[in-house]
């Protein structure tokens, strides 16, 4: 087992999420963000995990509540999975770009690490906007150096296989957590590993 070296001021990973964070339509125990808690704790590794994910919630909902989470709660690494919802609502991908790039310019200020988890939202949207869309992550995570997991429903959401999505087609079953959280998984290990 890896026991991560800490510094003592570490104060934790705070995530910053919509409904897929945020465990919608299941208990909160079963969501991704508690099973991450569960598995730092199997690692040996003493880290707080807050968990400030808002169903419904937007790029400008997260930004705007994001100033009052860092002075709360000081944490080393901001994980920020947003822009889903901005998709699903058609708003102009230039926006979301600021947005998240305000996020990740805010979280660094603070002194903490980012983690920037992409999204892609359904082909009926037409390529030009899905592309434009997915481009914002990959363009904030060079802009800004920071790690970027591209599709964090990668192997979950799109499958022939619909068995680990709840019947609204957009949301995780309780079976989909355990494979968000190996998505991400990978990334938390190298920063723990830093």
């Amino acid at each position: 087992m890896m026991v991560p070296v800490l510094p003592a001021s570490a104060q934790g990973i705070l995530i910053v999420g919509d409904s897929i964070s945020a465990a919608f339509g299941l208990e909160i125990d079963q969501g991704w963000t508690a099973l991450l808690e569960e598995r730092l704790e199997e690692e040996g590794a003493d880290i707080e995990v807050m968990n400030a994910s808002v169903s419904g919630d937007t790029t400008a909902g997260g930004l705007a509540r994001l100033p009052r989470l860092l002075e709360q709660h000081n944490p080393d690494l901001v994980v920020i999975e947003l822009g889903g919802n901005d998709g699903l609502r058609g708003m102009p991908p230039t926006n979301m770009q600021q947005n998240l790039s305000a996020m990740v310019e805010q979280s660094q200020e603070a002194g903490a690490e980012v983690l920037l988890l992409g999204m892609r939202i359904p082909p009926n949207y037409g390529v030009r906007y899905t592309q434009a869309f997915e481009q914002v992550f990959a363009e904030i995570s060079e802009q800004y150096d920071v790690a970027l997991l591209p599709f964090v429903l990668d192997g979950i959401a799109g499958e022939a296989d619909q068995s680990l999505m709840q019947s609204d087609g957009i949301h995780p079953t309780a079976e989909g957590q355990p494979l968000i959280l190996d998505n991400v998984w990978p990334y938390i290990e190298t920063w723990l590993q830093r």
